[in-house]
């Protein structure tokens, strides 16, 4: 998840032997988490041998996690039967200057065959950070821009728990209206996420 329990409790001023709520909190971390990756269209947390599938004749490959660290391994597939074939000549490509591109110099198959690359990339998340935040030298920690955001919406929604999917109540005879709308995120969070949005085909 993109925060860590301790830091929204912090955040909501909840003591860390107050666990009355955890089991509530880590359901918004997980619901905030999920959707602020879902909406941003990536995935934000690191892995190693990440792999990411594309059109054969496909020349820029706007991978799901990034910032790219290294690519180790291109293959293409013909047919389910054959499945997936190491490119046995070196492909020359090159990492975009915001490190979430890899360029190829040229494709690698056909528009009818499907290619695939496996690479490390993504952000160190708060997890699986050092107790001062620090991470491995070629590794990027999550931007704190994120996190914030994400304890921030977390917040809204726990004070707001008790009302969640009514947008208004009137006062003669108590009428009640409920909100069906998706969901609205906090307008400062909302910046970030189209900050953070990777670009949709």
């Amino acid at each position: 998840m993109l925060t860590e329990l301790a830091t929204v409790k912090a955040r909501l001023k909840i003591a860390d032997s107050d666990i009355v709520d955890d089991v509530l909190l880590t359901g918004f971390m997980a619901l905030v988490s999920g959707r602020m990756q879902n909406d941003c269209n990536r995935v934000f947390d690191r892995a190693v041998n990440a792999q990411f599938e594309f059109r054969g004749d496909e020349h820029d490959l706007l991978v799901d996690r990034y910032p790219l660290e290294s690519v180790s391994l291109f293959e293409t597939k013909n047919s389910e039967a054959e499945g997936w074939v190491a490119v046995a000549d070196p492909v020359d490509y090159l990492i975009s200057p915001g490190r979430a591109v890899i360029e190829l110099r040229d494709q690698l198959a056909t528009s009818r065959q499907l290619g695939r690359v496996t690479y490390t990339g993504g952000y160190v998340l708060p997890a699986d950070q050092g107790d001062k935040g620090e991470v491995p030298a070629g590794q990027t920690a999550l931007p704190a821009e994120v996190e914030q955001s994400v304890v921030e919406q977390i917040a809204h929604l726990y004070k707001n728990r008790d009302r969640l999917g009514i947008s208004s109540v009137s006062g003669d005879g108590g009428g009640l209206s409920l909100d069906k709308a998706s969901w609205v995120w906090l307008p400062a969070v909302a910046a970030v996420v189209e900050k953070y949005t990777r670009f949709r085909m």
